[in-house]
């Protein structure tokens, strides 16, 4: 049953998430790119997870950091996306009630959680590179412990009135989510009451968490390009500059994709409504795809590593 009545009228206890409304017929066919990154994201994740746990001379603060970005994009993989695969091979749209805030809190809380980790990390190479001599003293096993504490205390608690307050409201018409998942505009637009409330806070905690973070990381890097120019071995700093520049990329690239997902929802019908809808999917799988790959396995010693373990079991 989808509806149940009590004492205002229906209720809504499940909803149907029909993905992408123009694209009924051929939307599967997404599924031929979304299965591929599927794999891959996990099995990069899954073995740089491993290398990590195995090899102890990865056992180092800086590979922690790793371990709980790869962690975060697992977490973030499996909630999104065999649910989108699911509706696309199987046309499985439906989903439970308290199982659609349930994905809406996962996303809302996991992602800013890896844009904290982005922070720490690049405080981490910013203290390695600006003040090497205080690197152990300053990033130690305690510290990631902290920051992992603070990852999640801030995120959790910035972020749970979102599905809250999106689960309180009164659901009693449609249940159809024009989207891929449990968003949280998408699915508190269905209810009979005001949902202003729902989009002040998301558009607030959403540029407090995601903006302090950014600019915060883009200082990082500011402060590390201008130590790296002063340095006078040239091959240090062409070294330093190569592992840093494709980090950055990779946060620019994170925090982009948000950002036109963001504008491109504000957009409202000049931008046709599939692009966020795909871009939200993407979100969740593109950067998961590629942080092992970036951060894992262009690092000297995770490779090592990595070769480590294939010889040792093979």
């Amino acid at each position: 049953m989808v509806l149940s009545l009590n004492s205002t009228g229906t209720q809504v206890t499940e909803f149907l998430i029909i993905c992408f409304p123009g694209m009924q017929d051929t939307q599967h066919w997404l599924s031929v790119v979304l299965a591929p990154l599927l794999v891959l994201a996990l099995g990069a994740n899954f073995v740089l997870l491993f290398a990590i746990w195995q090899v102890a001379s990865l056992h180092k603060p800086m590979y922690y950091l790793l371990a709980i970005l790869s962690l975060l994009d697992v977490i973030l993989c499996l909630t999104v996306i065999p649910k989108v695969l699911l509706i696309f091979w199987f046309n499985m749209k439906s989903i439970s009630f308290s199982g659609c805030f349930l994905q809406m809190f996962i996303m809302n809380t996991f992602l800013p959680m890896e844009s904290s980790t982005f922070l720490v990390m690049a405080y981490d190479r910013y203290v390695a590179i600006c003040h090497p001599l205080h690197y152990p003293s300053v990033i130690t096993e305690q510290f990631v412990i902290n920051a992992a504490i603070f990852i999640v205390l801030r995120n959790f608690l910035a972020t749970l009135p979102t599905p809250v307050l999106a689960s309180r409201l009164n659901y009693c018409a449609s249940n159809v989510i024009e989207n891929c998942i449990c968003a949280n505009i998408s699915v508190a637009k269905l209810s009979c009451g005001n949902i202003y409330l729902n989009k002040l806070y998301q558009f607030v905690s959403v540029w407090c968490l995601l903006g302090s973070d950014l600019v915060l990381i883009l200082l990082s890097y500011c402060f590390i390009l201008w130590a790296v120019i002063r340095q006078p071995s040239g091959g240090a700093a062409t070294k330093a500059l190569s592992t840093c520049g494709s980090h950055l990329i990779l946060v620019l690239f994170f925090y982009t994709l948000l950002l036109v997902f963001i504008f491109t929802n504000k957009k409202g019908k000049k931008v046709p409504s599939e692009v966020p809808i795909l871009l939200n999917v993407l979100h969740h799988l593109i950067p998961p795809a590629l942080n092992p790959i970036v951060y894992g396995v262009r690092t000297k010693e995770i490779k090592q590593g990595i070769i480590k373990l294939l010889r040792y079991h093979y």
